[in-house]
């Protein structure tokens, strides 16, 4: 496979460029078999023309291993102009090269060993209570309520702020998300108009609360705030530099949606999943029943539910929370006997790859085992498992994400039961994270 050419005489992809300037775009909203109609057409490679610009999608682990490891040669990360603008400039997601990199080390600082283990106790707080509310509930869609845990436990781990969702700079940040994926056009009355008021509002809420923690901080030593900002306050770069406001800003506002779109759907799917196979469930319960229901959770606690993780792994392959990345070619390279032109998108496809029958025996079942030791479907291609994507931009909250999850099913799995309640749309909405249709109805009591 030669990936060097300025001038490649190779052919384009196979494909369609739809429309002239907005292309396949309302096609690829609207159909959620896009991707899957044109991979049995095409093959593994196709063009398309998205978001204003030609792209092509690419699938498998081979595709993926292409990319990840030609990261700021031939590639370069890129999102749809609505989600750069709203995210930021300052923010990791649309940093690039050496300043990305750089940035990287100084947010890392909020996912070590140390930090995550301090967060174990705030999550375990705010699951119980929700599980409390669920439990007087009885009978709810749990995926409105699950975006909330997501978000009161994201706010406070980030921003130390309780109840996030029912505050004004929780409603801000939903109106902020909605529009993350959206046409970028800055009117009143548009999803990328509200959003981006939505945006200024929160982002002027979280400086009070950068403002109101730097004072505390200079007129005591002995606050101690147990979150990710008090972390970047403090944090300082190789040059021995600390983040500014508006760094701190954009950075914040990047880890409240990492740590709770795809949060909230891995969390979704796993209680769909555990309620259709009852064996499953029952083999979770075993493995904590055998590790004591009274055993503090720790890291190291966490890390014997190996069970556990073999599920939340095969959750997060079947049904990933996010479905593809996007990356920007800088440089005109070639793949499987395809040019992929100076200036175009690549889209790579999660989703596709977790499916590949080449990796997963039977990819279309839900099978924790095929992640056992014994096993191991998932080691037998580099990048054949990639739900928090790979290389050297790999999602920076992916072991964050892992906590979180594990608590939640744990503790939910101890002492607690649901049932899916009947005549409902168990189909999923697809963008911009996977979700039931309806929303997951169920009814939820104690064992």
């Amino acid at each position: 496979m030669n990936t060097n050419s300025h001038h490649s005489t190779l052919p384009l992809p196979p494909g369609n460029f739809g429309l002239p300037i907005i292309g396949e775009t309302l096609e690829f909203f609207r159909n959620p078999q896009f991707a899957k109609q044109r991979h049995q057409k095409y093959g593994e490679v196709f063009k398309t023309h998205l978001f204003g610009n030609p792209t092509v999608f690419l699938m498998g682990a081979e595709a993926n291993k292409f990319l990840f490891t030609n990261e700021n040669k031939y590639f370069n990360s890129t999102w749809p102009k609505s989600t750069k603008q709203l995210l930021g400039s300052c923010s990791l997601s649309v940093q690039q090269g050496g300043e990305h990199q750089k940035r990287r080390k100084v947010l890392a600082q909020a996912f070590q060993p140390r930090a995550l283990s301090s967060y174990i106790a705030t999550i375990e707080s705010i699951s119980h209570e929700y599980f409390q509310r669920w439990q007087k509930l009885q009978d709810f869609a749990w995926y409105p309520e699950l975006k909330n845990y997501t978000l009161d436990i994201a706010c406070k781990l980030f921003v130390g702020t309780d109840g996030g969702s029912q505050t004004q700079l929780g409603q801000d940040y939903e109106i902020f998300v909605n529009g993350l994926f959206s046409i970028p056009i800055n009117l009143p009355g548009t999803r990328f108009g509200q959003a981006f008021q939505g945006r200024k509002r929160l982002l002027a809420a979280i400086e009070k609360i950068i403002h109101q923690r730097q004072q505390q901080t200079q007129n005591s030593d002995s606050i101690e705030h147990r979150d990710a900002l008090s972390l970047l306050i403090n944090a300082k770069d190789e040059e021995g530099n600390n983040l500014s406001i508006d760094e701190l800003k954009d950075q914040i506002v990047t880890l409240l949606f990492a740590g709770h779109e795809t949060l909230t759907s891995a969390l979704v799917s796993f209680c769909l999943q555990t309620a259709q196979y009852p064996e499953i469930f029952a083999k979770i319960y075993q493995e904590q029943k055998n590790l004591g229901f009274d055993q503090p959770l720790t890291l190291e606690t966490l890390s014997q539910m190996t069970y556990l993780d073999q599920v939340l792994k095969e959750t997060m392959r079947l049904i990933p929370p996010v479905g593809g990345g996007f990356r920007q070619v800088v440089e005109t390279c070639e793949f499987k006997g395809y040019q992929i032109p100076q200036g175009w998108t690549i889209l790579y496809q999660i989703g596709f790859t977790h499916q590949d029958d080449r990796i997963y025996s039977q990819p279309e079942k839900f099978d924790p085992d095929r992640f056992s030791p014994e096993r191991a479907e998932d080691k037998n291609q580099l990048f054949s498992y990639i739900p928090f994507a790979g290389g050297m931009r790999e999602c920076i909250g992916k072991e964050f994400a892992k906590l979180e999850m594990k608590i939640f099913a744990a503790l939910l799995i101890r002492n607690y039961q649901w049932q899916i309640l009947p005549e409902q749309d168990l189909g999923y909405v697809m963008i911009p994270t996977p979700r039931p249709r309806d929303g997951l109805k169920v009814r939820f009591f104690s064992l």
